[in-house]
């Protein structure tokens, strides 16, 4: 998926790169499993996305988001407007019909705008040039009727791929299964996680306060960094249930604790505030290097490394231990929309075998007598609650710490009856959707004997 930037040499009318960079990219998406992250980077992206301006860069980051968000619902009023099936080979003019109708059904952009663009761009290319009249009328009878339609199709489809809803019902039952795929719907809400003065920063901020104490953002529309408080480092973003994890290690003051796989920082930002001594650990530089910024702006100290954990040799033991694992992050589903569309049921199993390896160091790491936790942002048991249970029954020397259902204000009902925390987009209902869920996260707490 790369190359010269789009519309060269070809129309140019106003917005028609922007939908052939969206056409590009969902391509790359849906069938050549790219993260979104990656492509829409706005320093090592795809070039046709780095071609454009950063208002256009913002519109298609729009419309991938929306098209991928709802990309059944898209599909399946896309496909009751054709007269038969779009050949297998059609790839392109299946791109080129979503991020069209993505844009109707769903985004503020005139409807004639949308099928025009859709139209030009079919035309410009030949792979599609002779289906123009099938992109008019089809997008035309979805703009024609969307008022109907789209509420019909909403409640006849879930928006996620086959493998993805069959492993929810799996897990949670239809009925919760459904819950969380309705809320995968919405866009996450922004949470901060406050020094002090939870009620101040929600009443500046127009937030609320969550019951774990972080303040959730009504409007995350604004930019984060102009916001009050930010400059003088006295919140950070952070999802309240990623903000959860921390919360096990009990008390710290004084303690030495290591945050493996430690970036972004948010959890190093907690286990700082709170008056440990803290460790950051991370392959990455460049993102440790974010860690490192974020510790400047909210004024915390850490110790950083630059290390694989299975490289990392400290000189003495930890009094505590968290692991932030690498995971397929299902449970940040209405954040990245693409994950369903691009991770599968083979990578859940990899990566449960990753955490598993860098589990068993995270716990060679701690003292005896020292405290473990365990986290990651997946809402799959296998990587969460059957990974925990076998590496219990595989490791005789940690034993099980459970957490109290009253230990993280909010989260009684998240902790399962093992006494591990389990969190999921349906947890915290709200008559507004903004100020509704959490990602979803899997926790567990273990001392090493």
């Amino acid at each position: 998926m790369t190359g010269a930037p789009v519309n060269e040499g070809k129309d140019a009318r106003p917005g028609l790169a922007a939908r052939e960079a969206a056409a590009r990219l969902l391509a790359a998406v849906v069938d050549k499993k790219v993260s979104l992250d990656g492509l829409t980077d706005h320093a090592n992206g795809n070039p046709a996305f780095l071609a454009l301006e950063r208002r256009d860069r913002e519109l298609v980051r729009a419309i991938l988001v929306t098209a991928l968000r709802f990309r059944n619902t898209v599909e399946a009023l896309i496909n009751a407007r054709l007269d038969r099936p779009l050949p297998d080979n059609a790839r392109l003019l299946s791109h080129i019909l979503h991020v069209a109708a993505a844009q109707i059904l769903f985004l503020n952009i005139p409807d004639h705008a949308a099928v025009d663009l859709a139209v030009a761009h079919a035309g410009s290319d030949p792979r599609t040039r002779r289906f123009t009249g099938l992109v008019n009328a089809v997008l035309r009878k979805i703009s024609g009727r969307k008022e109907r339609a789209l509420p019909a199709a909403l409640a006849q489809t879930n928006d996620c791929p086959q493998w993805f809803h069959e492993r929810l019902v799996g897990a949670y039952g239809a009925e919760l299964a459904a819950a969380i795929v309705a809320m995968h719907r919405h866009e996450a809400a922004i949470d901060l996680t406050v020094k002090t003065a939870p009620d101040y920063w929600a009443d500046t901020l127009g937030g609320r306060v969550m019951p774990n104490g972080s303040v959730r953002l009504g409007n995350s529309s604004d930019a984060i960094p102009g916001l009050p408080g930010f400059a003088e480092g006295q919140w950070w973003v952070q999802d309240a249930a990623a903000a959860m994890p921390v919360c096990l290690l009990g008390e710290i003051s004084g303690k030495r604790v290591a945050d493996l796989c430690a970036a972004p920082g948010g959890k190093t930002a907690q286990i700082a505030l709170a008056g440990a001594n803290v460790t950051a650990v991370d392959i990455s530089a460049n993102r440790l290097k974010k860690l490192r910024d974020n510790l400047t702006r909210l004024n915390l100290e850490a110790k950083i490394v630059v290390s694989a954990i299975a490289d990392f040799e400290p000189e003495q033991t930890f009094d505590a231990v968290l692991l932030d694992a690498p995971c397929s992050s299902t449970g940040t589903i209405r954040r990245h929309p693409d994950i369903p569309w691009v991770k599968s049921a083979r990578d859940i199993d990899n990566l449960a075998a990753v955490q598993t390896r860098l589990l068993t160091r995270a716990v060679s790491l701690a003292a005896p007598g020292g405290t473990i936790v365990f986290a990651n942002c997946s809402l799959d048991p296998v990587e969460g609650e059957q990974l925990y249970e076998a590496f219990l029954a595989n490791n005789p020397d940690v034993e099980h710490h459970p957490i109290a259902p009253n230990e993280i204000p909010g989260a009684a009902k998240m902790v399962t009856t093992l006494g591990t925390l389990r969190t999921t987009p349906a947890d915290w209902p709200a008559d507004d959707p903004k100020y509704a869920g959490l990602d979803g996260f899997f926790a567990a707490r273990m001392r090493r004997k």
